[in-house]
C-alpha cells in the first residue's frame, strides 16, 4: 500500500540541474527552505517528447507569477543534464524549449523520483507528478497523471494561492475570493 505523503515533510532532494542562465549547477529542497521560498517541483517523463515542452515553456511564460508567490520552481526528469540543456538549445519552433525561467534537474540515478512516488521502474521515466512544498519543507499538495496529459499551469498557481492563504478555500475557490 501506497504510503501518505501530504501534510508530512517532503522528501529532501539536490539534484544535479540546468540553470536558467544556462549553467550547471544545483538545487535542492533545503536550498529553497533556508530562502524561505516555497517549491513547486514537477516531474516529466523524458527531453524531447511531445507534450511535455508544451508544460514546460508554459510554466517558464508565466515564471513571474510563481516569483511573485515566493515559489521556486523546479522541472524534473530522467534525463541527464546535457540532454536538458541541448533541449533547451533547441529552439521552440522545433519541439525545443528555448530559454527557461527556472531550472531543469536530472534525477539520473532515479531516487528523487522514487522518493516522491512517481518512477515507472521498468521504463527508467516519471509519471506526471507535481508537488508543492511549504517554505518550511511540509508537503501540501500533489497530483499524478498519466503521461499522455498535460498539466494546467493555471490550477498550479490557484493552488498555490489557496496554500498561501492559511484558511479553508471551498470549492471553485478563485484567487481574491474569501476563505471560510
Amino acid at each position: 500500500m501506497a504510503e501518505r505523503m501530504v501534510a508530512k515533510q517532503a522528501p529532501r532532494f539536490e539534484m544535479d540541474a540546468v540553470l536558467p542562465n544556462k549553467e550547471f549547477g544545483k538545487v535542492s529542497l533545503e536550498e529553497n527552505m533556508k530562502n524561505d521560498k516555497w517549491t513547486v517541483l514537477f516531474f516529466y517523463p523524458m527531453d524531447f517528447t511531445f507534450v511535455c515542452p508544451t508544460e514546460i515553456t508554459a510554466v517558464s511564460d508565466r515564471f513571474d507569477e510563481f516569483e511573485d508567490l515566493d515559489a521556486e520552481v523546479v522541472g524534473v526528469s530522467t534525463d541527464t543534464i546535457h540532454t536538458h540543456l541541448a533541449w533547451i538549445n533547441t529552439s521552440r519552433e522545433d519541439n525545443g524549449l528555448g530559454d527557461l525561467e527556472y531550472s531543469l534537474a536530472a534525477d539520473t540515478n532515479h531516487q528523487v523520483a522514487k522518493d516522491y512516488g512517481v518512477l515507472i521502474e521498468e521504463e527508467g521515466v516519471a509519471l506526471r507528478g507535481l508537488f508543492i512544498i511549504s517554505p518550511e519543507g511540509e508537503l501540501q499538495y500533489q497530483v499524478v497523471n498519466h503521461n499522455n496529459i498535460g498539466r494546467d499551469v493555471d490550477e498550479t498557481l490557484r493552488v498555490l494561492q489557496a496554500l498561501q492563504t492559511g484558511g479553508l478555500c471551498p470549492a471553485n475557490w478563485k484567487p481574491g475570493q474569501e476563505t471560510l
